[in-house]
């Protein structure tokens, strides 16, 4: 890995063995306390992971303490913490900090974001993502850290879609976090790593409704994604057009996102990600609102995917 830092890849081992665990950020919809109680359910029902997301909600290593103190063996990974959000050297002590708090728990996964909102939001200048990631990785390998922790920081892992930030998540960390992708990208993205470097795939799901509501899920889903320029460009690598980017996406588009059916059809769906090369899904339920927490479905799926 080049000049990068030695890390502690324990997490890592772990999510390979166990290879299925949960995205969301519908937690942020409840207080701490109910979110530390849904965390600590997770891992009872049998998910070895527990990512989310960092955009208008809780702020990503403060959001990992608290569910970190509130399981006892599930990986928590920031997916992704906004390279925006801090300087190098805080997001190299506030990861380290957590790695000697919980060792062998947190992955860090890093993000460039969105122009909107790193500019409209954060009041930042969007950089080139792939020069901006690259010197951000750098900084924080020479970050310096003068406190008591483990001798190695927590494995990091890039939110990357295309073929360069695949490169560098390769070359410049653990491996690479891709959301909105279908099991074809997966298999792309697994060439580009190579067979090393670790793969953790997001997939968004609805389980046993009908069609309809379905597509209503998955419309609210992606309302969002379809109007960021990062998500279309990805999509059309992965053979979608204008057509397709309509607001809420098209019909393909969803049926190709988002994972819909019974239990085991959606485990089919999980399957196809980890055999096309993925070492690790993690599994976004998708509640009648993105305001309540499908918790009917995360233990409606447990048995089935957390066996795969």
């Amino acid at each position: 890995m080049g000049e990068t830092q030695a890390r502690d890849l324990s997490a890592l081992a772990h999510l390979r063995a166990r290879p299925v665990g949960i995205w969301t950020t519908a937690l942020d919809s409840v207080d701490p306390q109910q979110a530390n109680a849904c965390a600590a359910e997770f891992e009872a029902l049998g998910y070895s992971s527990l990512w989310f997301g960092e955009a208008y909600g809780r702020e990503a290593f403060t959001n990992a303490a608290l569910l970190l103190g509130a399981t006892e063996r599930m990986v928590i990974g920031t997916g992704i913490a906004n390279i925006y959000g801090r300087d190098a050297v805080t997001g190299n002590a506030a990861g380290r900090t957590l790695q000697a708090a919980h060792p062998g728990r947190l992955v860090v996964g890093w993000g460039v974001s969105h122009a909107p909102i790193v500019e409209r939001l954060r009041g930042h200048t969007y950089a080139k993502p792939l020069g901006a990631m690259r010197a951000y990785l750098e900084a924080l390998d020479a970050a310096a850290y003068f406190a008591a922790s483990s001798a190695d920081p927590p494995p990091r892992v890039l939110a990357a879609l295309g073929p360069r930030m695949l490169q560098l998540a390769a070359t410049h960390a653990d491996g690479a976090h891709p959301y909105l992708v279908t099991p074809e990208h997966t298999a792309r993205a697994r060439q580009i790593l190579g067979p090393e470097p670790f793969l953790c795939v997001e997939q968004a799901v609805v389980v046993d409704c009908d069609r309809a509501e379905f597509l209503r899920r998955a419309h609210w889903h992606l309302e969002i994604y379809t109007g960021l320029d990062n998500y279309r460009r990805s999509w059309e690598t992965q053979g979608f057009g204008a057509e397709d980017f309509v607001r809420g996406g098209s019909e393909r588009l969803k049926d190709a996102l988002v994972a819909w059916g019974d239990a085991s059809e959606v485990a089919e769906r999980v399957r196809g990600h980890l055999d096309a090369g993925a070492n690790h899904v993690v599994v976004q339920a998708l509640g009648p609102t993105p305001f309540e927490l499908p918790m009917d479905q995360w233990r409606a799926l447990a048995g089935v995917v957390t066996a795969l």
